[in-house]
């Protein structure tokens, strides 16, 4: 395989202290920058003033589903036709375990920076939400929280065994959402998604938004940012106060 050349992620930085961390992951043909307004819209109540966003690129890699040609992806997918089965078949485990390892050194570069991992959200939609799922449930540190967004869980057939033990994102929350008329990532397989994640104990909630397809509406972006400032709190300045 030929060398992966990355970009380096855009970055928001916090605007008061930095104390917590969102790595927001797009989807199959974006980049970080489709992502940027709604970072805009979730930092617009100043409820997040303590949040970085970092909003990674994906390479571009050959998409067998879109003949061959190339373009950003976390991983090859073989068939998009609507057919809740096709995402699950053949599907690139070598692609998924680079990517995963790539979000991982994310994690950990904002560990090293700093950040607590419990101050950490990892997030995404389409393909970044299912490699958010992936890489979150698999990292070896606990997380505040994971977003999956139109998404679906990665290679649910052997899903368990690839978790390290032990698990120490079991109780992580995920707010999974799906829109009702998804006919890319099908909403039965987002459903499928949460019921496997549900049955295998972990924390899970998945809201479904009529009438919304393979995208995202204003209801969801504020629910999104509802759970990023449920699970990231201000922690406000640690900067000792002069006595009186």
């Amino acid at each position: 395989m030929s060398t992966i050349v990355r970009r380096p992620p855009l970055l928001f930085p916090a605007t008061a202290r930095h104390t917590a961390t969102v790595i927001f992951i797009h989807g199959l043909g974006d980049t970080g920058h489709g992502w940027a307004g709604a970072v805009e819209n979730w930092r617009r109540r100043q409820r997040l003033d303590e949040v970085k966003f970092i909003l990674p690129h994906a390479p571009a890699i050959p998409i067998t589903c879109n003949w061959g040609v190339r373009m950003p992806g976390w991983y090859d997918i073989h068939a998009i036709d609507g057919n809740p089965e096709s995402l699950r078949r053949n599907e690139d485990e070598a692609g998924i375990l680079l990517s995963q390892a790539y979000f991982h050194e994310l994690i950990q570069q904002e560990i090293d920076a700093g950040i607590p991992s419990d101050r950490i959200i990892i997030g995404g939609f389409s393909q970044g939400g299912a490699m958010s799922i992936f890489s979150g449930l698999t990292a070896k540190v606990k997380l505040a929280g994971i977003v999956a967004l139109s998404s679906y869980l990665l290679l649910s057939l052997k899903f368990a065994d690839l978790v390290p033990k032990p698990e120490v994102n079991k109780e992580t929350p995920i707010f999974m959402a799906h829109g009702d008329s998804d006919q890319v990532v099908n909403t039965k397989l987002g459903r499928m998604s949460y019921d496997l994640l549900k049955g295998m104990g972990y924390n899970a909630t998945l809201k479904i938004y009529e009438d919304m397809g393979h995208s995202a509406c204003p209801e969801e972006m504020d629910d999104v940012e509802a759970f990023l400032t449920e699970r990231l709190p201000a922690l406000g300045s640690t900067e000792a106060k002069p006595e009186l």
